[in-house]
């Protein structure tokens, strides 16, 4: 009779993690070295320290800087005194609601116009070259030059340029840049003309993009012009539409060219935006002003605007890529 020798279990299927950890090698500094890490080290590193030098450099000496008293010259520490000061000063509330005002303007003006006439310009069948060059014309105009030019058009004389062409239909002259009232929305409308150009040629970009099987197939069910927009075209750009909606809100927050130039924030302060209040925080006299005010006002508005980034990807991060 023989004797039959218990089975042994079955060893247990290996996990594809106990796999992978018994595979994978280990790393040590030789073998970091003899992998080329060391060349890799030194090919990276003077991009890196450029970086660091142009980049974080001037960003940790910006935050020094803001908790000192200094005109460049003589320096105290002073912590947080400048972050109080310029937290309680009326003066940064007023830029912080002209700053907003004319975000809000140039985003209801400026952010629909560009998509608008990229459609538009994407069904014209001749001359589309033609039509792009001219689209984008000023931007390769100079901003100071462009600004200038402006400031010519909206002279509130009867004679000036605007003022002339609302008189062939019987509107009288305008004050334009000289009203408090009037000044803002001016210089939307010129710092709108002068960026839709770039904005257009990211949209026709962004239009070949699209399958033209959508449309057809749309135009099958009936679809109009404006129907094909709403329910092809911007749901295609959605990705592209987010991305420049918060390149706009972070150039308007920072617009200081044409409130300098047109205005020097007049009448009345009506203009005066928060790059303009930095800029007569620091260079208000000849001997130089408080720049360590002046640089707390700039790192409140760069942890505004990041943390306004953060949360506007936070929130869109689904809906552009649904």
């Amino acid at each position: 009779m023989t004797a039959t020798l218990p089975e042994r279990p079955a060893a247990a299927a290996a996990t594809p993690a106990a796999v992978a950890a018994r595979r994978r090698p280990r790393r040590s500094p030789l073998t970091w070295y003899r992998g080329g890490g060391l060349a890799n080290l030194l090919f990276v590193l003077p991009m890196v320290f450029v970086f660091f030098f142009f980049s974080w450099s001037p960003i940790v000496q910006s935050v020094v800087m803001s908790l000192q008293k200094t005109n460049m010259i003589v320096s105290d520490w002073v912590g947080f005194d400048n972050y109080v000061a310029v937290m309680t000063d009326p003066a940064l509330g007023r830029a912080v609601i002209n700053t907003v005002y004319f975000a809000v303007l140039a985003l209801v003006l400026g952010f629909p116009l560009p998509l608008f006439v990229a459609v538009l310009m994407s069904e014209v069948r001749r001359g589309k070259g033609l039509y792009s060059a001219l689209a984008y014309l000023p931007v390769v105009i100079p901003p100071v030059v462009a600004v200038l030019l402006w400031k010519f058009f909206y002279s509130a004389d009867p004679s000036g340029v605007f003022n002339t062409v609302l008189g062939w239909f019987g509107i009288p002259p305008q004050p334009w840049i000289q009203s408090a009232v009037q000044a803002m929305p001016s210089l939307v409308i010129e710092a709108t003309w002068a960026a839709a150009g770039g904005s257009i040629i990211i949209y026709l970009a962004a239009l070949l993009s699209v399958p033209p099987e959508l449309y057809d197939a749309a135009e099958v069910d009936g679809a109009g012009i404006w129907r094909k927009i709403w329910h092809v075209t911007i749901p295609q750009l959605r990705g592209i539409l987010f991305i420049m909606l918060i390149l706009q809100v972070l150039a308007t927050a920072q617009v200081f060219l044409e409130p300098f130039l047109f205005t020097g924030g007049g009448p009345a302060g009506a203009t005066k935006t928060i790059l303009l209040y930095i800029y007569d925080k620091a260079f208000r006299n000849s001997l130089g002003g408080d720049y360590g005010e002046a640089t707390a006002v700039s790192v409140l508005l760069a942890i505004v605007l990041a943390l306004l980034s953060w949360v506007y990807f936070r929130l869109t991060n689904r809906w552009s890529t649904s």
